[in-house]
Order: C-alpha cells, then structure tokens, then sequence
C-alpha cells in the first residue's frame, strides 16, 4: 500500500552556485558514503560531482515530501543516503532516527533519479506493508 509519494526537479546550476558561496554545502547535504562518491567524481570531473551533488539534494528533498515531515526531525539532510546497488539502481539507506521511524510504519522506499543538461529530477514512493501505517497518513478527510 502507499503510504506517500515526493518528486523534486532542482536546477543544477543553482546547485553549483550554491556549492561555490558555501564550500561546506556538499558535506552539509551528504552522508559519508555519498560525500566519499561526490568527491571522486569531482575530483574527475567537476560537473559530475555537481550533477551527483544535485540528483541526491533532490531526492532528499523527494524522499521528504513522500514521509510527509519535510525537513524536520527524524529527517535531516544525512539521515538518508541514497546510494547506487551494484547494477545502478538507486537505494535510499536510512540511519538513526529516521531508519527506526520508517521501521516503526513499516515502510520501504523506492526512488529514481534522472538528470539532463541543467535538471535533476527525483521521483520516490514509499510503501507499507500493513495497511494500518496509512491510515492518517497525508490523506484529507471529507464530512
């Protein structure tokens, strides 16, 4: 059952400019496995790490808007790291707080991420496995 969809579009250059006034902005918005492929691809090529910087800034943001919470505690910025399965698929990895509230529903998520020329995008779902986690969950009630 579905407990919640987010989608995010984010301009990348917006991230580069971001990343140029704020040198910290990567280690801010990244887990340390992230920040460790971030800053390979940089180190290789600037604007893939840009584009790396901004598809997980915007699945972040994704993923947020699916748990309904925004950027509020248990979701921060590190408490997810999305990180590629070895045949490229996208897994987002909870941590800490957020892992045990996911855990707590019962709910597993599933993200894609996409980007072309000055765009990323992110689209995630999150799913139930007992649908009693969706009762109340982002629904509006009718009288």
């Amino acid at each position: 059952m579905i407990y919640g969809i987010g989608t995010d579009i984010v301009d990348i250059r917006r991230i580069a400019q971001t990343l140029e006034r704020q040198p910290r902005f990567a280690q801010r918005i990244l887990g340390a496995q992230e920040l460790a492929v971030f800053e390979r691809r940089r180190s290789a090529n600037a604007a893939r790490g840009v584009t790396y910087l901004a598809t997980r800034f915007s699945c972040k943001e994704a993923f947020s808007k699916a748990c309904g919470l925004g950027m509020r505690s248990p979701m921060t910025w590190q408490a997810i790291e999305i990180l590629n399965q070895p045949g490229g698929r996208p897994a987002i990895v909870a941590h800490g707080a957020m892992r045990e509230w996911l855990a707590a529903r019962d709910l597993s998520a599933h993200a894609t991420l996409s980007d072309e020329h000055n765009y990323a995008v992110s689209f995630v779902v999150l799913e139930s496995a007992s649908p009693a986690a969706h009762i109340g969950a982002n629904t509006i009630t009718h009288p």
